[in-house]
């Protein structure tokens, strides 16, 4: 039995643009279907149904867009936080560079008080991350 657990992101209007751009960060293959595909006209038609980027890294992220017939619209990103942690530092200063274009930084990367480099910040889609580098154990 095998079972994975991952974010599932509702955007406004730009899940395709945000996936491109998380795909750029973390490196793999998008697959995107479009409401268009399953009988919706109009520019709700040119709307993410459903997105998906697979990582070489084993990341799966998924999104979506918000068409104008669903009853509550999107703020995107508001409702979730993802955390990315390990001790490959070189990986995660790296991911976190990529997430850091047009972003807002609360918290820079660097050493906490707990021994850890942390970072936190809101992406240009809205999305929150943070980055937690571990340091190897004594």
């Amino acid at each position: 039995m095998s079972m994975r657990l991952n974010p599932y992101i509702q955007f406004g209007t730009n899940a395709a643009e945000a996936l491109d751009f998380y795909k750029g960060v973390f490196g793999g293959e998008t697959a995107l279907s479009y409401f268009k595909e399953y009988g919706t006209e109009g520019a709700d038609g040119d709307l993410v149904m459903h997105g998906q980027l697979e990582t070489g890294a084993g990341f799966t992220i998924m999104g979506a867009d918000t068409p104008s017939f669903m009853n509550s619209p999107a703020t995107s990103g508001s409702n979730i936080t993802v955390s990315l942690s390990g001790d490959d530092a070189d990986t995660l200063r790296g991911y976190w560079q990529g997430l850091s274009d047009g972003a807002n930084v609360s918290t820079p990367l660097e050493k906490q008080m707990w021994g850890d480099e942390f970072g936190q910040l809101t992406d240009k889609y809205g999305v929150g991350w943070l980055v937690n580098i571990s340091q190897p154990q004594a």
